[in-house]
């Protein structure tokens, strides 16, 4: 009363290919993939725009403290 066997899962496979096609579903899966890739690259990228934005405002928070303590 499980999961899905893996005969199961082949058979469901096997209909989706029917219905599908092959081609299709290679086309699904580089979209797919692709997104994927994308998604991971825009995260890569604003983990460095944090890291960028994190530094600079703690270099304005070391001349604001310079600044006070010059005065």
């Amino acid at each position: 009363m499980g999961g899905i066997s893996l005969t199961q899962l082949i058979i469901i496979l096997v209909i989706v290919a029917l219905i599908f096609g092959t081609k299709k579903l290679r086309n699904i899966g580089s979209d797919l993939g692709g997104a994927v890739k994308g998604f991971k690259k825009g995260m890569a990228d604003e983990d460095e725009d944090t890291k960028e934005l994190s530094g600079e405002a703690q270099n304005k928070t070391v001349e604001e403290e310079k600044q006070s303590s010059e005065k």
